[in-house]
C-alpha cells in the first residue's frame, strides 16, 4: 500500500468499525473517501500515520465518537468531511457528548442507486423520443425542399460523390438501351 495515493471506497455499504489500517507511516496517501457506508465507532487514530493526507471524507456513516480534533495534527490536511455522522459529538459541533437529542436520530441513507444508474447509462427513453422527433422534423423539411426544388444541386453533387462513376455510367447505358 506504499504507492497508493487515493483510497476511494464511497457508497459500498461497508459495515462495522473502521479498521486500524495505517500502522506504518505513509506520505503517499493523499485522499481517503469512505463516504456513504455504514462504518461505526471511532475514527481510527492510526490515520495520524498518513502524514501526506490532504482530504479525508468520512461523511454519511454512523461514526459515534467525540470529534477527532487530533486530526489537526496532520500537516497536509486541507479537507475534512464528517457530515451525516449524527452520533458524532463534542466541540466544535453543536451536539454535546452524553446527551440524547431526539432531533439527532439517525435516518437511513437515501437510496440514490436508481437515480445514479438512470443517469449514468446516458440512454433514456426521453432522449430517444427527443432525437426521433428532431430527426423527423428535419426529414420532413428536407423532403419538402426536395419536392419544391425538384433537383437541388447540392443533393445531386452529394449523390454523385457517393456512387462510383462506373455504376452511374452503367445505369445511363441501361437507360439509353431502354429508349
Amino acid at each position: 500500500m506504499s504507492a497508493l495515493s487515493v483510497l476511494g471506497l464511497r457508497r459500498n455499504n461497508f459495515r462495522g468499525s473502521l479498521p486500524y489500517l495505517f500502522m506504518q507511516s505513509t506520505s503517499q496517501l493523499k485522499t481517503i473517501i469512505l463516504n456513504g457506508n455504514q462504518f461505526e465507532g471511532p475514527v481510527p487514530v492510526s490515520l495520524l500515520n498518513c502524514t501526506g493526507l490532504e482530504v479525508l471524507d468520512m461523511g454519511n456513516n454512523a461514526i459515534n465518537d467525540v470529534f477527532p480534533a487530533w486530526l489537526g495534527a496532520l500537516p497536509e490536511l486541507q479537507g475534512l468531511i464528517l457530515s451525516g455522522n449524527l452520533e458524532l459529538c463534542g466541540p466544535p459541533l453543536s451536539k454535546q457528548c452524553g446527551t440524547s437529542d431526539p432531533s439527532h436520530v439517525p435516518q437511513p441513507l437515501e437510496s440514490d442507486e436508481e437515480d445514479d444508474s438512470y443517469f449514468a447509462s446516458g440512454f433514456t427513453w426521453e432522449l430517444v423520443i427527443i432525437g426521433y422527433s428532431c430527426g423527423l422534423v428535419v426529414g420532413i423539411v428536407m423532403w419538402s425542399l426536395m419536392f419544391k426544388a425538384r433537383k437541388p444541386k447540392w443533393v445531386v453533387e452529394f449523390l454523385e460523390g457517393a456512387f462510383p462513376k462506373k455504376m452511374r455510367r452503367a445505369h445511363k447505358r441501361r437507360l439509353r438501351r431502354q429508349t
